[in-house]
């Protein structure tokens, strides 16, 4: 068996391109394989805080940074769409939609994708009103009314970004209080564009062409109400992307892989990095160093 790679990386977010910059400066043959841009959510993010040593940089920059440092010691960069992952113990087989590829060592660094409402409709309208990247679709809803479901960082995030387009901002949470970190919370409420409405939840997208409104449903009093707006993007949770190593049984019943301390799964050779891992904080700084532990025990396994 010709054995192409030391190590295939699913995934090019900072997970993936941090196990890239690890693997590849250790000497070993290294591809990353992903089916969209490098970058993950990165290239979706508006603006990035919380990483260390950069005070402010937008998503996109940071992922494009990223990048040229994980192909500068020499890691391959191929478009794949991954359908399944094959453990053949001494050596793996990554199949794709069009091929397949051997290599000693995986590491999964596959993220997530986010969470849809549910609601009759909604897939329809993707792209005519509903989105889930506002970085992407923000500015086509300058001057209008736009509604944001979820409480958490990304929501508020997102919010405050899309109040430099918007007319006025509508967050729906379930609860009376967000989940986000303060600092954040704090721009929300002294923005005046953004209007909180709690304690309700998603019932009815109007609109047949395209979004008109939302329809709201109280979650104490089961009453409804209606907001127009143009756009509704949903923060409200994440599916991670896994479903290709299902046939392995290495993920929990939510299909987040599980792994120990050397990101390494209970299939040997077989590692995870980032978002696609159970853990407890998914953030740029935490899938960077779940990267470089995934790509230097990749290193250990092969040599040993």
């Amino acid at each position: 068996m010709d054995i192409q790679y030391d190590v295939i990386i699913i995934g090019a977010g900072p997970a993936g391109m941090s196990a890239a910059i690890y693997a590849s400066r250790a000497g070993l043959k290294t591809m990353m394989l992903e089916v969209s841009a490098p970058g993950g959510k990165l290239i979706k993010t508006f603006s990035i805080e919380n990483y260390p040593s950069i005070k402010q940089e937008s998503g996109a920059d940071l992922a494009y940074q990223m990048f040229e440092h994980a192909t500068s010691f020499g890691a391959e960069y191929v478009y794949g769409d991954v359908k399944e992952v094959i453990d053949h113990q001494d050596y793996k087989e990554v199949v794709c939609q069009d091929k397949s590829y051997t290599c000693k060592s995986v590491i999964i660094a596959s993220g997530t994708t986010e969470k849809s409402l549910g609601l009759a409709n909604e897939q329809r309208l993707v792209g005519k009103g509903i989105s889930y990247c506002a970085v992407c679709d923000g500015a086509l809803y300058r001057g209008k009314d736009v509604a944001i479901v979820g409480g958490g960082n990304s929501a508020l995030e997102e919010a405050v970004f899309l109040t430099q387009f918007v007319n006025k901002l509508y967050i729906i949470i379930r609860r009376d209080v967000f989940r986000a970190d303060k600092i954040i919370q704090d721009k929300v409420l002294n923005n005046n564009k953004i209007e909180i409405i709690y304690k309700h939840v998603p019932h009815r997208i109007i609109g047949e062409d395209y979004v008109e409104g939302l329809e709201l449903e109280n979650v104490d009093t089961k009453e409804l109400k209606e907001i127009k707006v143009s756009a509704i993007f949903p923060y409200i949770g994440l599916v991670p992307n896994t479903s290709f190593v299902s046939k392995l049984g290495i993920t929990n019943e939510q299909g987040y892989i599980l792994v120990d301390n050397n990101m390494e799964t209970k299939v040997k050779g077989i590692f995870a990095a980032g978002d696609c891992i159970e853990k407890t904080l998914r953030q740029v700084v935490t899938a960077c160093s779940d990267g470089a532990i995934a790509g230097q025990k990749s290193y250990h396994y092969i040599n040993s």
